[in-house]
C-alpha cells in the first residue's frame, strides 16, 4: 500500500511556534497531492473552552506536487487542539487529525494540539539516550574497599544473575560510580550524549528503587563526591546526565518514614498514608510492605520534596552536583489512590520548580502502559512508556512465542514475559499492525510531547529485545529507534548483544573485555553507525514524519525538514515495492546513508532488500512556497 494522502504534524514544516503563549497566534500548514482531487475548501476546526471554532485556510501556492494551505490560530487554552476539514467540489467531507484522515467526524483527543507552555530544552531532541543500572556497569578498585551492607549477597562480577528472591534484589556486583567514570570514553565512542542512571541513593536493594534517603549518594557507589566528578566528566566528553527519582514512594527505611513509623504525631507523618491510629500501618506501592506510598496531598511534602529552595528536586540540579533534569519512576501512580488524584498538580508542581530552578532541565516520567491522558504538555516533557513503540516493535520483530523457561534454582517454572500482559507469550504482529498502533497510542499525544518519549528496545524493567528477535532484526529495530519520533534510549549491554529473559535477568554485568569477539565487534559497530545516523541528521530529532508505505512486512517513511529529508526503509523478510515518483520530494538526489537496499528512481521509485533489513538515505530539504 502506497500512501499518498493529506498530510499535517507539529514539525516546523507545518506549524510556526510550537511553544506559544496564550492568546499568540501560530500559523498552521496542511499540503494536499496535487492529483487528490479538486478541493472546495480546506478549514481548521479548534475547540477553545470546548466550543468548536471554524476558521477558513488559504491556498498559498504548489510545490513539488503538493498544494499548500495555510490557516492561523489563536491559542486560547494551555492545550489547543485543531484538525482540518477538507471539503471536495463533489460534496465529500474529510477529517484530518493525528491518527490520520478519515470519512467521519472524529473525536477531540486526536486533534493535532498547540502547548501553551515553555518548550523543553532543544538539546532533549538531539540526544541518544544510554540507560544505566549502577550496580552492574562497572566496578572500580575502589569498590573493594566498602564492606558489603547487610542486606547483599556478594557475588563475582562473572557469575550469572540470579532471578529468584531473594537474589532478585539482593545479588550485590558492587558496581560504582567510580567504575561508570572509568567507562565514560565507552560512551563517547559509541556515540550516545544523554546518560540516564536508575537510582544512586542508599536503599537496601540492588535497584534501590527503595532509597533510604534522597540527601545523599550511597557510599557503596562512591558518595555525593564520586558522583559530582561523574557529572563533571561526562559533562567535558559532551554528555548530560539525568538521575532517577521515585516520586510514588520511599524505601521502609527512608528516614522520613522511619521518624513517622509509629510515632502519631511526627513531623513527617503526612508524607505517607498511614491507616492506623499509631502509625504502624500502612498504604504501598502495589503491597510490597518495603515502599510506603507518598501521599501528595501533604503540603509539608511537596515543600520538601519538590518546591523548596532546598528541595531533593532542587539540591541536585545546582551546583556542584549540576544534574540535567529527572526521570521519575512511577509517574503514572504518583498522587493517585482511590478517589484522590493529584498527579496533575505534581507533575505541575514539578515541572514549574525544575524551571525556576534549572530551564535547561528535562522531566521525564514512567508511565509504562497507555500514557495519553497523562502526556499534554502541563508536566513531563517525556516519557518512558511502552505502547507507542517498543511493544509494537516487540510484536512485529520478535519470535512469535517462546516456551517457559526455568529459573536458576530450577524448581519454579515462568510464564513468557510480554512487557506484563497476560498474553503468555509475544503477540504477533504484522508491520501493518506495528504502524496502527503506534498511530493509536500517539495520536492523543501533541507532536512536541511525542518527540520527548523514550523509545528503548529494552530496559532495566524489561526483557532483553535480543532475547527473541527474529533473525536479523536487532539493527532494524535499532535503526527504528533512531529514525523514529521519540528520544531513542540503549539499554547498557544491548550493543554487546547481551539476552535476558525479564527485567531481573536482563540487569547482566556489562562484558568489557569481549569488544573483539567478531559478535561483539559486528554489533557495536552497527549501533555506533545508526547513533551517527542519529547525531548527524537534525530533522531525525526535529522533522515531521510521513508515511509512505505499509504492508504486512515493509514500512517505508521519511522524516522531513525544509534543511534536509530522510528516507527510512524497515522490513522483516525482504522488499520489492513500488513508490509514487510524486511521493518524495528530490529523490534523484537520493544518497545511501545506511543498509544494503537498493533504489532506484527512474519514473517510478522501487526498492529492493533482501531478508530482514534497515536502510535510510538522505535527501534534500521540501520545498516550501
Amino acid at each position: 500500500m502506497t500512501i499518498l494522502l493529506p498530510h499535517h504534524d507539529g514539525s516546523p514544516l507545518h506549524v510556526s511556534n510550537s511553544a506559544p503563549a496564550l492568546g499568540e497566534q501560530v500559523t498552521v500548514r496542511v499540503r494536499v497531492p496535487a492529483g487528490y482531487g479538486q478541493l472546495k475548501a480546506v478549514r481548521a476546526r479548534s475547540n477553545p473552552d470546548h466550543e468548536p471554532e471554524w476558521t477558513d485556510a488559504r491556498r498559498i501556492g504548489s510545490t513539488d506536487s503538493w498544494h499548500w494551505w495555510e490557516v492561523d490560530i489563536t491559542v486560547r487554552n494551555p492545550r489547543h487542539g485543531y484538525r482540518f476539514m477538507l471539503l471536495h467540489v463533489d460534496g465529500r467531507v474529510e477529517w484530518l487529525n493525528q491518527a490520520g484522515l478519515h470519512s467521519i467526524e472524529t473525536v477531540d483527543a486526536d486533534d493535532f494540539a498547540l502547548v501553551a507552555n515553555e518548550a523543553p530544552p532543544a538539546w532533549l531532541n538531539e540526544s541518544v539516550m544510554y540507560q544505566v543500572f549502577p550496580d552492574r556497569f562497572a566496578r572500580s578498585a575502589q569498590a573493594d574497599e566498602h564492606p558489603a551492607p547487610d542486606w547483599a549477597m556478594p557475588t563475582d562480577w562473572s557469575t550469572p544473575v540470579d532471578p529468584v528472591m531473594p537474589a532478585r534484589s539482593s545479588q550485590f556486583y558492587g558496581g560504582d560510580i567510580p567504575g561508570i567514570i572509568e567507562k565514560l570514553d565507552h560512551l563517547v565512542e559509541l556515540g550516545v550524549n544523554l546518560l540516564y542512571l536508575t537510582p544512586v541513593f542508599p536503599a537496601a536493594s540492588n535497584h534501590r528503587y527503595d532509597a533510604s534517603s534522597f540527601d545523599r549518594v550511597d557510599p557503596l557507589l562512591g558518595g555525593d563526591e564520586a558522583y559530582i566528578e561523574l557529572i563533571e566528566a561526562a559533562h567535558a566528553r559532551g554528555i548530560r546526565v539525568i538521575g532517577d527519582l521515585t516520586s510514588n514512594h520511599s524505601g521502609d527505611r527512608h528516614e522520613w518514614f522511619q521518624a513517622a513509623l509509629g510515632n502519631p504525631g511526627a513531623e513527617t507523618e503526612s508524607y505517607y498514608y498511614f491507616t492506623d491510629e499509631g502509625n504502624t500501618e500502612y498504604e504501598t506501592w502495589l503491597g510490597v510492605p518495603s515502599l510506603p506510598k507518598f501521599n501528595w496531598e501533604s503540603q509539608a511534602l511537596r515543600e520538601r520534596f519538590v518546591s523548596a529552595e532546598d528541595s531533593i528536586v532542587a539540591k541536585w540540579l545546582k551546583p556542584p552536583y549540576n544534574a540535567d533534569g529527572w526521570r521519575v519512576d512511577v509517574a503514572n501512580m504518583t498522587g493517585r489512590l482511590g478517589a484522590v488524584d493529584v498527579n496533575a498538580e505534581v507533575r505541575a508542581l514539578l515541572r514549574e520548580s525544575m524551571r525556576r530552578i534549572n530551564p535547561d532541565a528535562i522531566l521525564l516520567g514512567e508511565s509504562t502502559n497507555d500514557a495519553v491522558s497523562d502526556l499534554q504538555g502541563d508536566g513531563w516533557h517525556g516519557a518512558m512508556t511502552y505502547p507507542p513503540f517498543t511493544r509494537p516493535l516487540w510484536a512485529w520483530l520478535c519470535e512469535a512465542n517462546f516456551a517457559p523457561y526455568l529459573t536458576a534454582q530450577g524448581d519454579e517454572q515462568t510464564e513468557p514475559w510480554f512487557f506484563g500482559l497476560q498474553t503468555g507469550g509475544i503477540p504477533r504482529y504484522t508491520a501493518r499492525d506495528f504502524v496502527d498502533s503506534v498511530t493509536a497510542f500517539t495520536a492523543g499525544i501533541p507532536w512536541r510531547v511525542r518527540q520527548g518519549n523514550m523509545q528503548p528496545l529494552d530496559t532495566h524493567d524489561t526483557a532483553r529485545f535480543a532475547t527473541n528477535a527474529a533473525p536479523g532484526t536487532v539493527p532494524v529495530a535499532v535503526g527504528l529507534s533512531m529514525t523514529m519520533p521519540g528520544l531513542p534510549v540503549v539499554f547498557a549491554g544491548d550493543e554487546f548483544g547481551l539476552t535476558g529473559v525479564d527485567g531481573e535477568a536482563s540487569r547482566t554485568p556489562m562484558p568489557w573485555g569481549s569488544e573483539q569477539e567478531p559478535a561483539v565487534a559486528e554489533r557495536l559497530a552497527e549501533y555506533r553507525s545508526l547513533i551517527a545516523l542519529r547525531r548527524e541528521h537534525p530533522v531525525l530529532g526535529t522533522g515531521g514524519m510521513r508515511w509512505l508505505h505499509v504492508d504486512d512486512e515493509t514500512i517505508v517513511f521519511v522524516r522531513e525538514s525544509a534543511q534536509e529529508s530522510v528516507l527510512v526503509l524497515a522490513t522483516r523478510s525482504g522488499a520489492d515495492i513500488v513508490l509514487d515518483a510524486a511521493s518524495i520530494a528530490g529523490i534523484g538526489q537520493a544518497r545511501m546513508l545506511f543498509g544494503s537496499a537498493v533504489l532506484t528512481a527512474a519514473g517510478a521509485i522501487t526498492i529492493e532488500a533482501s531478508g530482514a533489513s534497515f536502510a535510510a538515505w538522505h535527501l534534500p530539504g521540501v520545498p516550501t512556497p
